[in-house]
């Protein structure tokens, strides 16, 4: 194992897959070519972070001598996320997913070939845990979890090995339908958000895989109950968010009128900007990052810490010289 520099705000544990979209609005089957991007959750949010300043780095695993893998690593890098945990295997290959950019009312399709890549042979005794119980925070998702028992047991790994350090852990449901079902993704997160300091869910998820659907003031006390620890975000589409702290249920306090370029990589951006911030400041800077990552093409959110802070200060949208 390559050694690890400690001490990073936020560790992500997930795949990196490269993403290949068909140019809007055309549909996958009209291409003659794709545009290419990388993407994937857990990076998503550590490229998010680094971003706005945090130290963060990803743990995952990539093919070796490989083009797009050595083109991962260098895009990611260059957003400021250490890369030191990445294995690189050779002989394997990278998950791809697909995207279709509907208009209305078709929407967005996403269609996945990630089967036996080379994240998904990952097991627990592969990993430098050494990252993870050094870090502040660590990042973990249900569609990592979804991939298959091997790498179900290391995200439960990750919970247990960042629990012993006294490390946070942000989990976020994403909830996959073709990966996993809705009783197998409850089983598994009943046994880790008991230890979850941020919950994350969009209310289709909330209603999908714990049958808690109605107010968002209900929907918040259910996942409370199943997270007794967890600052929980609630994700309402256009509605915005609801956060359930220990000082009470936050909401927005603005709400944007967004150009819309690409949603894909928006509840990643808005996971980002909620970790480590008060309440309400959290709630508001995830919000505006969440509209900001919306006009801006690809998964990783490209914003600065300063036009974040733009934005919030801002009450109208003016050329900036």
């Amino acid at each position: 194992m390559s050694e690890v520099t400690p001490g990073h705000d936020v560790v992500g544990l997930g795949e990196v897959m490269l993403r290949l979209a068909a140019r809007p609005p055309q549909r996958l089957e009209q291409a003659g070519d794709l545009d290419v991007q990388i993407g994937g959750t857990e990076a998503n949010v550590a490229a998010a972070c680094a971003r706005l300043g945090l130290r963060t780095a990803v743990i995952s695993v990539l093919p070796s001598d490989h083009a797009w893998g050595d083109r991962t690593i260098r895009e990611l890098t260059g957003h400021g996320v250490d890369c030191r945990g990445v294995l690189r295997r050779p002989g394997q290959r990278m998950g791809l997913y697909f995207i279709e950019y509907g208009m209305a009312p078709r929407p967005v399709r996403i269609l996945y070939d990630r089967r036996d890549s080379a994240f998904s042979r990952l097991v627990a005794e592969d990993v430098d845990w050494a990252l993870v119980r050094g870090a502040r925070l660590v990042h973990l998702t249900g569609v990592t979890a979804a991939l298959g028992d091997n790498i179900r047991d290391v995200v439960r790994r990750a919970v247990a090995e960042a629990a012993a350090a006294g490390v946070p852990v942000s989990f976020d449901v994403n909830y996959r339908s073709r990966l996993w079902s809705p009783k197998e993704a409850r089983d598994f997160l009943a046994e880790v958000l008991p230890r979850v300091r941020y919950l994350f869910i969009g209310a289709d998820d909330a209603a999908t895989v714990f049958e808690l659907e109605g107010r968002p003031e209900r929907v918040l006390e259910g996942l409370r109950a199943l997270a007794p620890a967890a600052t929980v975000a609630l994700t309402l589409g256009e509605e915005g968010a609801a956060v359930l702290t220990a000082s009470g249920i936050h909401r927005p306090s603005k709400r944007y009128v967004v150009s819309v370029v690409d949603r894909v990589g928006a509840g990643d951006a808005f996971a980002a900007t909620l970790i480590g911030r008060d309440a309400q400041q959290a709630v508001d800077a995830a919000t505006a990052l969440a509209a900001l990552k919306c006009t801006i093409w690809g998964d990783v959110s490209i914003v600065s810490r300063y036009e974040l802070e733009e934005l919030l200060a801002s009450d109208s949208i003016e050329i900036r010289r």
